[in-house]
């Protein structure tokens, strides 16, 4: 089951249940096998996930406000899951400007998101968070770092993108995520939530097979890769790899 809201600008917000078959969607759903529902959602028999899509902006909390207001409307449409993207909490304008607004894991911010869970009652997946991670004082670099929260608000599993994006955009020049983004040093194992056993990837990651490999092996039923590619980067590389 797949439903749309739209909001402008900018805003996007897709519920679907992962246990269908959606040729569309099945980068987010790879291969999904056949369970028991735990929580039921909606008319099907399934439990229903919410898909939130934003542009975001330098301003972290127009940011927050925009993803709240989908958040909330996928509880009240009886989403047990909501996954945000990649830089959800915010892009900046230049390296100098994405490290001065990036914040520990128990920053304001994510404080924030802990708190929509709780009052929404349902798990949030934070697709790419800009982490200043304890080795920051040391490297003066963060993490691309996907957070998920279960419908208490707490922290139940942080993975640190592994594959960083150096490329060459023609026309445009280089694109050097390692000048301020630390690799993180491992994967983290897949995490059962009432939606299935979900595996956390971000973005690039999605072109090493061997990350979604290891994941499935470990038992994922759900392969996630929230992304924030761009007008170049996403026809070179999310359409060619997920259709």
């Amino acid at each position: 089951m797949l439903g749309f809201i739209t909001r402008p600008p900018h805003r996007f917000l897709s519920l679907l249940c992962p246990g269908l078959r959606i040729p569309q969607l099945s980068v987010l759903c790879a291969q999904p096998r056949p369970r028991a529902m735990a929580i039921s959602s909606s008319s099907c028999e399934l439990p229903l996930v919410a898909v939130c899509q934003v542009t975001s902006t330098p301003d972290k909390q127009q940011n927050f406000k925009t993803c709240a207001e989908l958040v909330r409307e996928a509880a009240r449409l009886g989403a047990c899951l909501a996954f945000l993207p990649e830089a959800f909490d915010f892009i900046a304008r230049d390296p100098a400007e994405t490290l001065h607004l990036s914040e520990p894991l128990g920053g304001k911010l994510l404080e924030e998101y802990t708190q929509l869970a709780r009052e929404c009652g349902l798990w949030l997946s934070l697709g790419g968070f800009h982490e200043r991670g304890q080795d920051w004082e040391q490297t003066q670099k963060i993490y691309n770092c996907h957070v998920l929260l279960n419908s208490n608000g707490a922290v139940v599993a942080t993975y640190r993108k592994t594959h960083l994006c150096d490329v060459e955009i023609p026309g445009q020049g280089p694109m050097c995520e390692s000048n301020s983004t630390m690799p993180g040093p491992s994967l983290e194992s897949p995490v059962s939530t009432p939606a299935g056993k979900i595996g956390l990837a971000v973005c690039y990651d999605m072109r090493f097979p061997e990350l979604s490999l290891a994941l499935a092996q470990a038992g994922a039923e759900i392969l996630t890769y929230p992304s924030a590619f761009g007008s170049v980067t996403g026809p070179a590389h999310w359409e060619p790899v997920s259709s």
